[in-house]
């Protein structure tokens, strides 16, 4: 199946990633890709940026090295409810919106408030693809995690970062596993990402790639092959084609 995206990426911003935002654009530009999307970590992640960083998207082109650019952030839930740290006016700048579980943002609670945590993040319109659900110390309901995903148009995301044997996320193989086949059953859309840290690891999605093949997930239900299948789950992507 052909990939032509990836949209969660981080850069020297974050705090803990290498590259800048033209070399990330660059790689994923070398490597074939129609679209990059740029996700530095919310405020509320140790090291990362302020809140200024994200205000100020407007001045970055929109296609860059012959690409198409899409500037979001991967925003961290800090409750049970869902909650994300951008407040409403900076999440509605953003071109789209990863939700993510993080240990430094968010104590894990109970398989239902876990949930809840998530399902409250598809419920924002501000929110577009939820991020890495797939770390053991965040125990979840896939089932209501999946059908909650495809009743809010909401992504779910398969990280091929998570899938490396030194990630520090417990059992995403078996989790993915059991997300995929609740997806399959709710027909629930997923993109495939590779949470690049660094400009070689941009578009890498092999892991994810071995594991949805393993399944024998639907095609039809991966986003990746074209900006039309994108497109509904992400709005603002029509004025940059």
């Amino acid at each position: 199946m052909k990939d032509i995206m990836d949209l969660h990426t981080h850069t020297i911003a974050s705090g803990h990633a290498y590259n800048t935002l033209y070399e990330m654009a660059k790689s994923a530009s070398e490597k074939g890709l129609a679209l990059f999307g740029s996700t530095d970590h919310a405020p509320k992640m140790p090291g990362t940026c302020h809140e200024f960083y994200f205000i100020n998207f407007k001045v970055i082109p929109r296609k860059l090295f012959g690409i198409n650019i899409l500037m979001g952030s991967e925003l961290n839930i800090t409750d049970y409810k869902g909650s994300v740290d951008l407040r409403k006016g900076l999440l509605e700048r953003l071109d789209y919106g990863i939700a993510s579980l993080h240990e430094p943002c968010f104590k894990s609670g109970t398989v239902s408030q876990n949930t809840s945590a998530y399902v409250g993040a598809t419920e924002n319109p501000c929110i577009h693809i939820i991020g890495h659900p797939d770390d053991g110390r965040f125990p979840v309901d896939y089932d209501t995690l999946a059908a909650a995903a495809a009743e809010n148009h909401t992504l779910l995301e398969v990280n091929s970062s998570s899938l490396h044997p030194l990630s520090a996320r417990q059992n995403a193989e078996e989790n993915y596993k059991v997300l995929l086949e609740r997806c399959r059953h709710y027909k629930t859309s997923i993109i495939i990402n590779s949470d690049a840290h660094v400009e070689a690891d941009v578009g890498n999605h092999e892991r994810a790639w071995a594991l949805i093949k393993e399944m024998d997930f639907p095609e039809e239900l991966i986003v990746n092959s074209s900006m039309e299948r994108l497109l509904p789950f992400i709005p603002k992507l029509e004025a940059y084609l």
